[in-house]
């Protein structure tokens, strides 16, 4: 059981990222840790695995032992605390169980934010194909929060051919108490956001120059940020938006041979790299 430090013994809001290692630094748990600085929250982690990767491609995925998720998660909940979760790479069946009990054994009131990460930037899958009954059925229901782009959210539900309000609500029957199709992927670059109830279109623009390594990961980690520092979804989605806009349009193009990762901390306008091109 993890008993979890009271919020109001925390100067700042403390935001627990369970997701994978990008070597690379460009997406997982090291997107997850600029994102959450760039918000002014304190990021802690609990890694599910180690993955090999750079920005032209995934070498090696080595999931960490779900007993070490696990601890990883009690050790943060029961010394720091845990004002909001973001969920990244889970990869596997056994890691999204011992995810999901260990989230039972948070408060109620924590917000849960789920990126359904299977497929890298630079195309290798991140999710097993027999693990997705596990997610859908144990990760999903949990959530407060999901934020899938148009393949993952189709993925999900199931639905190849279908997109706008029909694909949220299809995702929103699996479970989470909101859903957020964001824009990346479709024809227009328009973030969806649905309650059960009513769609919300949250509108940016589109950056086809800029850098989207980890762009997936730093939109659902700004929500995460803004719902532990006390805005409401609905706040928090838009600022989401506008953030990893930035962050793609401003992205670190010089690094690496492929693609390029977002810079949500502004690195390229302090060093006059961000509209540089491949390193030699």
């Amino acid at each position: 059981m993890i008993g979890c430090v009271p919020s109001p013994t925390r100067p700042i809001p403390v935001v627990l990222s369970i997701a994978g290692s990008d070597s690379g630094g460009g997406a997982g748990i090291q997107a997850d840790l600029k994102a959450f600085a760039a918000a002014g929250v304190h990021g802690t982690t609990a890694i599910t695995a180690i993955t090999a990767q750079n920005t032209v491609g995934v070498a090696a995925i080595a999931p960490v032992a779900p007993d070490m998720i696990r601890a990883q998660m009690e050790a943060v909940a029961s010394d720091i605390g845990v004002d909001a979760v973001k969920i990244g790479m889970l990869g596997d069946a056994a890691t999204i169980h011992a995810v999901a009990a260990s989230l039972d054994a948070l408060p109620d009131s924590v917000p849960i934010v789920h990126d359904p990460v299977m497929v890298a930037e630079s195309g290798a899958r991140l999710l097993e194909q027999e693990a997705m009954q596990a997610l859908v059925g144990e990760i999903l229901p949990r959530a407060t929060v999901v934020t899938p782009n148009l393949p993952e959210a189709r993925a999900l539900a199931g639905a190849p051919d279908i997109d706008g309000e029909g694909l949220a609500r299809a995702v929103h029957a699996l479970g989470p108490a909101w859903v957020i199709v964001t824009g990346g992927h479709r024809d227009e670059a328009t973030d969806l956001v649905f309650d059960g109830a009513t769609t919300t279109p949250v509108p940016g623009e589109r950056h086809p120059d800029g850098a989207a390594h980890g762009s997936g990961c730093t939109h659902s980690s700004t929500v995460a940020a803004q719902l532990a520092l006390g805005h409401d979804v609905l706040q928090a989605a838009r600022i989401a938006r506008k953030v990893t806009g930035d962050a793609v349009r401003d992205g670190l193009r010089g690094i690496g041979a492929g693609a390029g990762p977002v810079d949500v901390m502004g690195l390229g306008a302090r060093t006059g790299q961000r509209t540089a091109g491949p390193l030699s």
